[in-house]
């Protein structure tokens, strides 16, 4: 028998990253996998909905970097590549 943990789509992740002042939800929701997710935005009301129907129960805060260096290559957000550009806009 094998220990080698299999991809379980009943699995269901959700964290979220802001709620915003005009009332909306950032987050992530991920399917069998936390670290394999899309970046979502919803109104209060239509995030609990979600949540209800996937049944989860919303997490704070991101996942931990990825230990080594070639993880880390692949550890990133749309989130993050779009503040990261901004930083880096020149205003001129």
């Amino acid at each position: 028998m094998s220990n080698t943990p299999t991809f379980n789509p009943q699995l269901k992740f959700v964290r979220i990253i802001e709620t915003h002042a005009n009332g909306l939800v950032e987050f992530e929701f991920a399917v069998g996998e936390p670290e394999l997710f899309v970046e979502l935005l919803m109104a209060q009301v239509a995030f609990d909905e979600f949540c209800a129907m996937h049944g989860v129960v919303p997490t704070q805060g991101r996942l931990q970097p990825a230990p080594n260096i070639q993880e880390q290559e692949w550890d990133w957000s749309l989130r993050a590549a779009r503040e990261q550009r901004l930083r880096h806009d020149d205003p001129a």
